[in-house]
């Protein structure tokens, strides 16, 4: 995805002020057990598709409004990630506004993990009723 101007300018600055991982850092980070809240900033339709180990679904469109709730304590140790790095590093810079202390985001994001090889979870389709409209029974030549 081709992104504008615009928005480059803006995450570029948010990347000035914040602090970001590697994917294998976060990689280690899990593996070693780390004390980390790790943060899915992704839309709700990106994160159904699968998502990193241990990671929580907290869009970029209500982390703002719900981080409070959900990690009160703003020395607690969070890793935002997104598909790239960029909308991650967006609210990294947002959260530090709001008085959290320890906060990063991972470049690379979900297709940096993926294409890394990566272990993701993926939510169950159990009970999940299909999107796809009911097949038709197909016809045969000849037949009325």
């Amino acid at each position: 995805m081709k992104h504008s101007p615009g928005f480059l300018a803006l995450v570029d600055k948010a990347k000035q002020r914040i602090r970001e991982l590697t994917i294998d850092d976060v990689k280690a980070m899990l593996d070693r057990g780390d004390p980390f809240r790790l943060i899915d900033v992704r839309e709700e339709s990106e994160w159904a598709r699968g998502h990193l180990p241990r990671a929580q679904h907290l869009s970029k469109g209500i982390i703002e409004r719900d981080i409070e709730t959900v990690i009160p304590d703003r020395a607690t140790p969070i890793v935002l990630y997104c598909g790239g790095g960029f909308r991650s590093a967006l609210s990294a810079d947002a959260l530090q506004q709001m008085g959290y202390t320890n906060v990063g985001s991972m470049d690379g994001g979900w297709r940096g993990w993926i294409e890394s090889g990566f272990p993701v979870e993926q939510p169950p389709t159990h009970g999940i009723p299909s999107r796809r409209p009911p097949s038709r029974p197909r016809r045969r030549k000849g037949l009325g």
